[in-house]
């Protein structure tokens, strides 16, 4: 069955999240992503929230921006909800709005190079390893969790062009598409996944995520849900069509949970 999540959009504001967590859990949605956007919501807190007023539901951060964010930080947080709450923290990466890393002074000049070094390094730390690394961007002397997960969970990369979906291929665990993604582009990034996986070496699993923007019909939603699985999702995250303004969303995730999932 394709795994069917929504998302707690940040234009709500954060004391709506305990009830909408709840909210989603009861409507029998599998997951609850969570947006780090400048300069609203943290994605680490915000999952807190989610995973402690829940008992079931996987909560996803999708994604946390690297320019922003000391890779070493980002391994103790990850790390740390991984334990308290294992197996249900999907955790995101991706290169951030570049326009807002400019704004806090952090804006790479090879957003690519970033997110291959942080990528790396992030998946070698929440793997119990030690690392020392002298990257470009992300540099590292000796560096070990004390409290790494049991289990690594996956790293996730969001990705929007042909160079990123690429390397999270190569360099992560699953990739995050967005989404004005059609299926075709989700075929699309499947082939160059796999591609990639083999070309690097690579016989683990790669998860694909796509966001989906709601039409408000049921069955219309219900079948573009399986339009991208059946091209290669293995998650589809449905968002409201207006996220820039708050929706009603407790109305919004009852709807995918209880309306569009019993028709996928």
């Amino acid at each position: 069955m394709t795994t069917l999540g929504a998302v707690f959009p940040p234009s709500c504001p954060p004391e709506l999240l305990v009830t909408a967590a709840r909210t989603a859990e009861g409507a029998g949605l599998d997951e609850l992503w969570l947006w780090e956007d400048c300069f609203k919501e943290s994605g680490i807190a915000s999952a807190a929230i989610a995973l402690t007023a829940t008992e079931r539901i996987r909560v996803g951060v999708g994604v946390m921006p690297t320019p922003l964010r000391n890779v070493a930080l980002t391994a103790m947080e990850v790390a740390t909800l991984d334990r308290a709450f294992p197996g249900r923290f999907l955790p995101g990466i991706g290169h951030g709005v570049q326009d807002w890393m400019g704004q806090v002074g952090n804006r790479a000049e090879s957003p690519l190079t970033l997110l291959r070094e942080y990528a790396t390094a992030l998946r070698a730390l929440l793997a119990g390893e030690r690392v020392t690394t002298e990257g470009r961007y992300v540099r590292l002397r000796d560096v070990a969790l004390d409290w790494p997960p049991l289990t690594a969970p996956p790293v996730l990369s969001a990705a929007t062009g042909p160079r990123t979906v690429r390397l999270t291929g190569e360099v992560a665990d699953g990739t995050i598409l967005e989404a004005i993604s059609t299926p075709d582009d989700a075929r699309v990034a499947r082939a160059v996944v796999d591609e990639a996986r083999v070309a690097s070496g690579r016989a683990d699993g790669h998860l694909l995520v796509v966001n989906l923007a709601t039409t408000g019909d049921p069955r219309a939603d219900a079948d573009a849900v399986r339009a991208h699985a059946e091209a290669g999702a293995d998650t589809v995250v449905v968002q409201p069509a207006e996220y820039d303004t708050a929706p009603d969303v407790d109305a919004f995730l009852r709807y995918v949970g209880t309306q569009v999932r019993p028709l996928v």
